[in-house]
């Protein structure tokens, strides 16, 4: 009897693991990065799909509609690549965000067209949840009906569901078009536009978040883009800078010291724990920033203008600031769509953080279907009403919100770093308890041996936040400095960069790690 209830045990035990919603999330992300090459910046199967592209872009130039045929042909085969069911998902979104803006449009009262934006929401929402949340909430919900004893509700999970490349960005860019056009700031597109406004392959994967303000009249005067004015040194220095961060220095950091640790925190001591977490930040802002700077490049040889997605982020000086430098296309979203609709920072300090908390919480969830997520939003929501709480408190007093002593302001950036690293244990973590065993283990297991806490990595991760600092001139000049160069030189500094890339570089490039959300 002891032995089958040992195995009856065991059994449930690998049970709940397995149902465990944010191992299974984690499981399906994984399984979903097992694409092919050819949605990877850093191969030459890409570099292949954009040189054949760039030349049928501007071949086509004149001829508006077969361009934008072709523009849109390239993007869904760009997107099929790794499978090809998801482009039905992609279509489906586009459709449902053309036909809800035109509905939308043609209506004259406001209740009908609340009703259009109501239904077109919660159809975008709901293509959105299926994929990427259903798995999450029906083992969340399962295995909270086991804890309560109620083991014969389990709810089923449909595995075929699976987690399509992009979703979540390529959804909200719809959701914006669609809410803009309510709010009478945009007149409907065609639908050959909209749908190459949501599938355009730079930012289909990853970002950025490109609104259709932007988008959509860069897309209607294709025919006037002038291939003479496409800025190449900018295009180039991007492209390779970006393939610079993400192949060398994420790759690097990732193997040396956040992979191991955060595979299996048991094995390593606090300094190691505290290293990988600075690490970890390293790592997806390289990886993040490196992907949107090739997305950008590459838009830029295209002749289209993205917006700037990163701006210094570990130079804040709050957790306010670090938001509007962090993926800031994401931010502003979530501020224009989700807070301000809230009532942002009006009314009430209880309204004020409550907005604060719906917004940073959704936003974690945004990133991944998985309780990590949302203790992760969590924590920079609460952050924030802090902040918000201690500057009212100085406003009280008749005292500056906050100080620019040189002291200070490396107080407030030091504190900052920290919280936004303290939260990225919980982002990166596979599990809940995982990231709790990494915080307990940062607590309890000094002084003892570190031996991953070696000179290079330490090197890279301070020389790579140090850069955080450097002027933002600086960067300029250097573009401009490489503009002045002949074409000759051009191509040596290019293929000297590259020979870098690919000889510091590892073999084979992971996938981005946006990828997943």
């Amino acid at each position: 009897m002891a032995v089958t209830d040992r195995k009856a045990s065991t059994s449930h035990s690998a049970e709940v693991e397995q149902r465990d919603p944010v191992v299974c999330s984690f499981q399906a992300a994984r399984s979903a990065a097992t694409w092919g090459p050819g949605v990877l910046f850093p191969t030459i199967d890409f570099a292949i799909f954009l040189g054949v592209v760039f030349i049928g872009n501007w071949l086509l130039r004149p001829y508006r509609r077969a361009w934008a045929l072709m523009i849109l042909a390239a993007s869904y085969l760009f997107y099929s690549w790794p499978d090809w069911r998801y482009v039905f998902l992609l279509a489906a979104s586009t459709l449902c965000t053309y036909a809800g803006a035109l509905l939308i449009h043609r209506e004259q009262s406001d209740r009908a067209r609340r009703r259009w934006l109501t239904v077109t929401i919660v159809c975008e929402l709901g293509m959105l949840g299926w994929f990427k949340y259903y798995g999450f909430l029906s083992l969340t919900l399962d295995n909270a009906l086991r804890h309560l004893g109620v083991h014969s509700a389990s709810i089923p999970l449909l595995e075929s569901s699976g987690f399509p490349l992009g979703v979540s960005f390529y959804t909200f860019m719809g959701l914006s078009y669609v809410v803009d056009v309510y709010r009478r700031q945009l007149e409907p597109a065609p639908l050959l536009d909209v749908a190459v406004y949501e599938a355009f392959f730079p930012h289909l994967l990853a970002g950025p978040i490109v609104r259709a303000s932007e988008l959509l009249p860069q897309v209607a005067r294709a025919v006037q883009r002038d291939p003479r004015h496409i800025d190449l040194p900018r295009a180039a220095f991007l492209i390779f800078g970006g393939l610079f961060k993400k192949v060398v220095i994420s790759s690097y950091v990732s193997s040396a010291i956040v992979a191991p640790v955060f595979n299996d925190p048991s094995l390593h001591s606090a300094p190691e724990i505290l290293l990988a977490a600075y690490g970890y930040g390293v790592q997806i802002y390289c990886d993040f920033s490196g992907y949107t700077d090739i997305a950008i490049g590459c838009a830029m040889l295209l002749g289209f203008q993205f917006p700037q997605n990163f701006d210094r982020p570990y130079s804040a000086r709050s957790l306010q600031e670090f938001w509007r430098r962090w993926h800031i296309t994401l931010s502003l979203w979530f501020r224009d769509y989700l807070y301000v609709p809230l009532g942002g920072s009006h009314g009430t300090k209880a309204r004020l953080y409550r907005n604060l908390m719906i917004t940073m919480v959704l936003g974690g969830l945004w990133h991944g279907a998985g309780w990590t997520f949302v203790i992760w939003g969590a924590i920079h929501g609460v952050a924030q009403c802090v902040g918000h709480w201690r500057r009212s408190r100085r406003e009280r007093r008749g005292a500056p919100t906050r100080s620019d002593e040189p002291a200070a302001v490396w107080l407030q950036r030091f504190v900052t770093f920290n919280i936004v690293s303290f939260a990225w244990i919980f982002f990166n973590a596979s599990t809940v308890n995982r990231a709790f065993s990494l915080v307990g283990r940062l607590v309890t297991t000094w002084g003892q041996p570190a031996p991953l806490v070696r000179l290079p990595v330490v090197a890279v991760i301070v020389s790579s936040l140090g850069l955080q600092f450097v002027p933002k001139g600086w960067g300029i000049r250097v573009q401009e400095t490489f503009a002045q160069l002949g074409t000759v030189l051009k191509g040596l500094v290019l293929g000297l960069a590259m020979l870098v890339i690919t000889t510091l570089g590892p073999a084979g490039v992971a996938p981005f790690i946006y990828f997943r959300f």
